[in-house]
């Protein structure tokens, strides 16, 4: 399908405006699961039209982050933030090409992206310990009856999350020209490692949730997920 070699303002916003609300989503309000990486990153595609690019980045971002889990005080990494800003990234470099997203650039973005996760950790962390002061004014507001007063306080509370992690997924989405660029002008060996490292990213992917899941037979499950895994990969490179 035939694309704009460019990435719209309108398509940036709608990324951000997504990116914030997913943010807020995993751990703010509502918690429906739709912040998974799986989910979030095919939306993101779907507003990139690109579908595909955000299913199979966030297939990647799924299975690494299956077994996360965030238990009392201890949090896993944000699996939100790569899986958006990757999708994002390599739909904006197909976008770029005037094309879908190739597997290569799901491995590039998917490279790039993945340090998100523990760098998205951090600053929630930093953005809970100041969002901690106003749930502490908003329990106060509470005991006085001030319903309004309560909600501003929980306004005031969350607006960084959305401003901050909205603002990064829609660079990233900006910046997919700019990594299209630096694509293009790779060897074609490089590029073809890249294409061959996306099923090996999902092979790996798909060994640490089946060895953080605890099932009782997860090594004969591992074994044959990755002899499966290697007779599709082998398919695939003849195909």
């Amino acid at each position: 399908m035939a694309k704009c070699a460019r990435v719209t303002l309108a398509a940036v916003l709608m990324t951000s405006v997504w990116g914030g609300l997913m943010a807020l989503e995993r751990r703010a309000f509502l918690q429906a699961m739709v912040s998974r990486p799986l989910v979030a990153a095919t939306v993101t595609g779907l507003l990139l039209e690109d579908v595909l690019a955000g299913l199979y980045v966030g297939l990647v971002f799924e299975l690494l982050h299956l077994g996360g889990a965030s238990l009392g005080g201890a949090h896993a990494d944000h699996d939100t933030l790569p899986a958006i800003s990757g999708a994002a990234l390599a739909a904006g470099m197909g976008q770029a090409s005037g094309s879908d997203a190739t597997p290569a650039m799901w491995a590039l973005s998917i490279l790039v992206c993945a340090p998100f996760g523990r760098a998205g950790l951090l600053l929630e962390n930093r953005l809970d310990a100041r969002a901690a002061r106003y749930y502490g004014r908003a329990l106060t507001e509470v005991d006085a009856g001030n319903v309004r007063a309560v909600a501003r306080e929980n306004l005031k509370a969350m607006w960084p999350q959305f401003v901050f992690y909205g603002l990064i997924c829609g660079a990233a989405a900006a910046a997919g020209p700019m990594f299209e660029v630096v694509e293009t002008r790779l060897p074609l060996a490089v590029l073809r490692g890249l294409a061959w490292a996306y099923p090996a990213m999902g092979v790996a992917a798909a060994a640490a949730a089946v060895h953080g899941s605890h099932a009782p037979k997860r090594l004969r499950i591992a074994l044959i997920s990755a002899a499966l895994s290697a007779g599709a990969v082998l398919w695939w490179g003849r195909s």
